[in-house]
């Protein structure tokens, strides 16, 4: 199964961190979130299952209740609907895993996390045939505050739509806790992310920009956004279990589900997404069955219309990508086509929830499934669940054979080797350090293959893609594809089908994440063992009565580098342990953190300044007609890697002081 394996992805659970698509596709830190299996292994031509609610069921009963157990899941739900008629809907495991309460498809509500943004789209588009939005207005129009102004362009709907507003990412007050419901405006007005990209170019998932259109919701209608989605959405389609409300209405708290680190753990607290619009559904399968059937019927329930036809219609069209042969973006669902079929939709997470949606216009089939626990983490239960469910009723085989010879493909995969930076990115914050070192390394290797390091199979080594057509390359035995082209700006990127919410762009030598931590490592290495031998010199000189001959000026200057290296190692740890903590705990992402990273930073601005006292200490080493060579050398490595780390903490930001991260 494909999945994501970076050393440092502490960042990924920024963008994923309650619920986007991605988040669906990518491993947790340590995995790393995600996990998106490996497109099946084509086993040849196959019949296709006649897809019937008897199948579904014989086939989910064999296959959900494995997954539970494996991956220490508490619990799932799950609900197929087929020609506008709910087709299965299932519970499977456990609500509370400790007094064994089973899941209810009608009545156990899960969090969809970011699957809850096809609802804000929904209502823009229905705003959108009223003719109370402009897709292609400035969003300015419609805002009491202003995005400030960048690239000679203004950000608009459809852009905000296909993520490609150019907005940096964020992590801050993403998650909450407590009984408070979120101040939408308050939180846009005070987290306004800088732009990065030119409008329209590069996707980058944001939470901040569907928010934003929530908000445009809001005042456009003149509701608040969870009153609207509840009376245009949900009441109308008899989704009488489902509410944006943060907290839980009365009503509705019995119903809601445990969320699980893993179903062995402890429940973790109902989860408070403070960009609402952005992944705070909470809803049952059955539920979602009827969003799935109205979108799948053209905006149609029985007899309820949410939008009209010509509408709904618009709203699945493809409308941004950046290729034609690969996954893009309709109006605000994505693509996620696969064995022969075109597949919309959009995945979710919070941190414990985890579920996604697909829509199979053609067949007039949809699927949804949400787990209440993230589980070992190992695979990707829903992903491995859907491509089964697809091979099963649309089996399909991949053509055989490439395009292009050998030689040829030798050549183009070593064009396209190197080290690729994903578009989401944290620049103007400390967070930028693990933007620079979450590249995805892509190298050829043989018979004119190439792999992508952090793109790997089951048995945790990268999967190999093979040359189909110039630049173009599909997974062996599989049906992904890569694109590599340049962009507006003529730098290579490499397209990657299964993420069409991300870029990704070539760097040089100098912000190789090769480079940098290799320079990082050094310098806190040489640091630490000097720290290290310290006192071991002192007690083996004691031991031999021996003493260091140093003036009390060298003296005070071996004492001032090693408290030098003292302040950047605690820096650089405290940090470290900071953003750890934060990773599994986002909530911490908050006011109550600024003064902790404050404090930190203010540690790692006092070894930086501390840095010219181990440069000064190497010019006056080598004054000195008192010092060996050796002693020179020495101060001379020692101010190299207070070099290495300055150069690595200015390139990561990691002393800018800001409160919006």
């Amino acid at each position: 199964m494909k999945q994501i394996n970076a050393t440092v992805l502490i960042l990924f659970l920024a963008w994923t961190s309650f619920g986007q698509g991605p988040a669906s596709r990518l491993p947790a830190s340590g995995s790393t979130k995600e996990e998106k299996p490996a497109s099946s292994t084509p086993k040849g031509p196959t019949v296709a299952r006649e897809l019937t609610a008897s199948d579904v069921e014989a086939f989910l009963d064999g296959l959900v209740p494995t997954q539970l157990s494996r991956d220490d899941i508490a619990g799932a739900t799950i609900a197929v609907v087929k020609d506008g008629k709910l087709l299965f809907a299932k519970g499977y495991g456990y609500s509370d895993y400790k007094l064994k309460k089973p899941v209810s498809a009608t009545e156990t509500l899960f969090r969809p996390g970011s699957v809850s943004k096809l609802f804000t789209w929904t209502a823009v588009m229905q705003l959108y045939e009223q003719g109370k939005i402009n897709l292609d207005a400035d969003v300015n129009t419609y805002l009491d505050f202003k995005i400030p102004d960048a690239f000679g362009a203004p950000i608009t709907m459809k852009q905000i739509m296909v993520h490609t507003s150019g907005f940096e990412g964020r992590i801050k007050d993403i998650i909450g806790v407590g009984e408070t419901s979120p101040d939408l405006g308050k939180y846009l007005k005070t987290h306004v992310p800088e732009r990065i990209f030119p409008p329209g170019t590069t996707p980058a998932y944001s939470n901040y920009a569907t928010a934003l259109a929530g908000y445009v919701v809001e005042r456009v209608s003149g509701q608040p956004f969870s009153e609207y989605i509840e009376q245009h959405i949900l009441k109308p389609l008899n989704m009488n279990h489902s509410t944006f409300a943060q907290p839980l209405p009365a009503t509705l708290a019995p119903g809601m589900s445990n969320g699980y680190a893993r179903a062995s753990g402890e429940p973790e607290p109902f989860e408070i997404v403070v960009p609402f619009p952005a992944g705070s559904l909470s809803s049952t399968a059955t539920d979602m069955a009827q969003f799935m059937i109205a979108h799948l019927q053209n905006g149609q329930l029985g007899d309820v219309r949410i939008l009209k036809p010509e509408t709904a219609q618009l709203m699945h069209s493809r409308l941004f990508g950046l290729d034609e042969g690969t996954n893009g973006f309709a109006y605000g669902f994505y693509e996620e086509s696969q064995n022969g079929q075109r597949i919309i939709g959009h995945g979710g997470d919070t941190q414990y929830f985890h579920s996604d949606l697909h829509l199979m216009p053609d067949a007039k089939v949809g699927f949804f499934v949400s787990y209440n626990s993230a589980g070992r983490g190992e695979t990707s239960p829903r992903t491995m669940l859907w491509e089964l469910f697809l091979d099963r009723y649309f089996p399909y085989t991949v053509p055989s054979g490439p395009a292009i010879s050998s030689a040829q493909s030798a050549a183009d995969a070593k064009t396209v080797s190197g080290k690729y930076l994903l578009s989401l990115k944290f620049e103007s914050s400390p967070f930028k350090a693990f933007s620079l070192i979450g590249e995805f390394d892509v190298y050829p290797v043989a018979d004119g293959l190439l792999e992508v390091g952090q793109l790997v199979e089951a048995n945790g080594k990268p999967g190999q893609w093979q040359e189909i057509a110039p630049m173009r390359f599909r997974r062996v035995n599989g049906q992904d594809i890569l694109v590599f082209k340049p962009d507006q700006n003529g730098r290579m990127q490499m397209i990657v089908s299964m993420f069409p919410f991300y870029d990704f762009h070539r760097v040089g030598f100098w912000q190789s994440k090769t480079t940098l931590l290799s320079v990082l490592v050094v310098s806190l290495v040489v640091m630490l063992l000097t720290l290290l031998l310290w006192p071991i010199g002192w007690f083996i000189r004691r031991h031999y009565g021996q003493r260091l001959e140093l003036t009390r000026t060298e003296w005070w200057l071996r004492v001032g580098v090693r408290i030098v290296f003292a302040l950047n190692l605690i820096f650089v740890l405290a940090l470290g342990a900071l953003l750890s903590y934060g990773s599994s705990h986002l909530a911490f992402f908050s006011e109550r953190a600024d003064s902790w990273f404050f404090l930190v930073q203010v540690i790692g601005v006092i070894g930086a300044i501390g840095c010219l006292v181990v440069l000064f200490n190497a010019l006056y080493t080598w004054r000195s007609e008192r010092r060996r060579i050796w002693s020179k050398l020495q101060a001379t490595l020692f101010a190299l890697v207070c070099l290495g780390f300055l150069w690595f903490a200015f390139a990561g930001n990691l002393f800018k002081f800001t409160s919006n991260y």
